[in-house]
């Protein structure tokens, strides 16, 4: 079985394939690696000699450790955590032994960086960076992450709903059909406000969701309001944050369509690229820009979820190109689901 915390909660290994992990063990390792030797140079010179040489030896040891933990990692994971420990440290203590083994007589060092100093070293450290991702897989994980996603979930502007339940009404006498899947669009959008924001959702789900909203800006827009999709190399299967599509399109539709008399065009572009999945929204720019602050609460609200989830993983970059302003979010692909996704049943 796997230990527990105080929430009740699995504790895990980290995923060592994790860009965020594997940055904070590098820098871990050369902040150790520093400090050993500031504590015996005596000079600048001496330093910097003394630490270009030990980083020689540690970096490929390091490089081929983190290949190694990536490699066997949904291993490990799923061993109970005791022995998952005991299995990520005889890794990280026997691949820098053995590249020591190699790679000290090349550099005449054997004697300066023998293999039992060696590995007590990536003993110790190994030991400490796994008490602190187990510390803060504790303290971030569970009810506080949740927490905070739900808080920034619940700060997704609803000022649609209200404009959609006006249009809605005005269609209840002169098209009760269309009135009446209007609603249903709406409930939808009602039930992804109100589901756990530490859930995963299927990528189809959301595209479907901000297919249900765009309907709704139509009620209100009509052809003001003109989308092009590009989904057609989508992964459908992929897993990513609740309500991440729509904020941006109700961004595109705030900022570049209702400005303009004429309204514009928004394009939405999904596709896969290696282990990535690309999500792009482009809208054009409007000459008023007075709602250009709220634009940047939505994208630091997106930013910081994306970054729950997946850590350093995930990017978001938006900028503007040319009479288009451009956003394109980057996350890992996963299908890997832990917990049971939302479910939105499809009525089309």
């Amino acid at each position: 079985m796997k230990s527990r915390n105080h929430n009740n909660r699995p504790v895990e290994l980290p995923n060592f394939c994790h860009l965020g992990v594997n940055l904070r063990i590098a820098l871990t390792v050369e902040a150790a690696l520093a400090a050993g030797v500031i504590a015996r140079a005596t000079d600048a010179p001496a330093f910097w000699a003394e630490f270009v040489a030990q980083s020689a030896l540690a970096q490929p040891a390091l490089l081929l450790t983190l290949l190694a933990l990536c490699a066997a990692g949904r291993w490990l994971r799923g061993l109970p955590y005791i022995q998952g420990v005991v299995a990520t440290l005889a890794i990280g203590v026997g691949v820098p032994v053995l590249v020591a083994l190699w790679l000290s007589p090349l550099a005449n060092r054997l004697e300066a960086y023998p293999p039992l100093a060696v590995g007590l070293f990536a003993l110790v450290l190994g030991g400490g960076l796994l008490a602190y991702f187990n510390l803060r897989a504790r303290a971030l994980s569970p009810a506080i992450t949740e927490a905070r996603l739900q808080a920034l979930q619940a700060r997704i502007r609803p000022h649609f709903l209200f404009n959609s339940l006006n249009a809605v009404l005005s269609l209840v006498r002169s098209d009760p059909r269309r009135a009446e899947h209007a609603l249903e669009n709406m409930a939808d959008l009602f039930r992804a406000l109100m589901s756990n924001a530490s859930q995963l959702a299927p990528l189809e789900d959301e595209v479907a969701l901000t297919r249900a909203y765009l309907e709704l800006e139509q009620l209100r827009l009509g052809d003001r309001l003109q989308v092009v999709w590009h989904i057609h190399q989508m992964p459908a299967d992929a897993l990513i944050p609740p309500l991440v599509i729509q904020p941006l399109v109700e961004n595109a539709v705030y900022h570049g369509i209702e400005p303009q008399p004429g309204g514009g065009e928004i394009s939405l572009n999904i596709y896969r690229s290696g282990d990535k999945v690309h999500i792009v929204v482009r809208n054009p720019i409007a000459a008023e820009i007075s709602h250009h602050k709220g634009n940047r609460i939505a994208l630091a609200n997106i930013r910081e979820r994306l970054l729950l989830h997946f850590d350093l993983d995930a990017q978001l970059k938006s900028e503007p190109l040319g009479a288009v302003y451009q956003v394109n979010i980057v996350i890992p692909y996963t299908r890997e689901r832990t917990q049971p996704a939302p479910a939105h049943p499809d009525r089309r």
